[in-house]
């Protein structure tokens, strides 16, 4: 049985909106890469447990063989450990674009933070208005 449950909510975790204030946008890395790394850990749980069930499974078909039973029966139930291992082996590579999600979504947020962490705490720090970006490009 899954342990997977929806949300009650049926809220996403993370939101987009029009505030791309320095701070607001590093928050935002933050908590999606935090998502994607909580995500991976997940699905390596998952697929740790479809595959323990794909090994059980073979075992029970193994039993069942050795019990005498219909053919039939075997072969079904070989059928569902390799539906199970095929469906650990697809969560495994799920897992992986998470993770390497989370790795690009990380190097993005201290990229980013490089680029203009220095210019947000000037503005930051002025007791006067500053131009808006792009200003002095006219």
């Amino acid at each position: 049985m899954s342990d997977l449950v929806p949300r009650a909510d049926g809220a996403a975790p993370l939101w987009a909106d029009g505030d791309n204030r320095f701070k607001a946008v590093q928050a935002k890395l933050r908590r999606f890469g935090s998502v994607m790394d909580d995500a991976a850990l997940t699905l390596e749980s998952l697929r740790r447990s479809m595959q323990a069930n794909a090994t059980r499974t073979e075992d029970v078909a193994r039993d069942i063989d050795n019990a005498d039973l219909d053919p039939q029966f075997v072969d079904l139930t070989n059928n569902v450990a390799v539906a199970l291992g095929g469906a650990a082996t697809e969560i495994r590579k799920l897992r992986d674009t998470a993770q390497e999600t989370a790795d690009l979504t990380h190097k993005t947020r201290r990229t980013h933070s490089k680029l203009y962490g220095a210019l947000d705490d000037i503005r930051s720090n002025r007791n006067v208005k500053t131009p808006k970006a792009g200003f002095f490009d006219r």
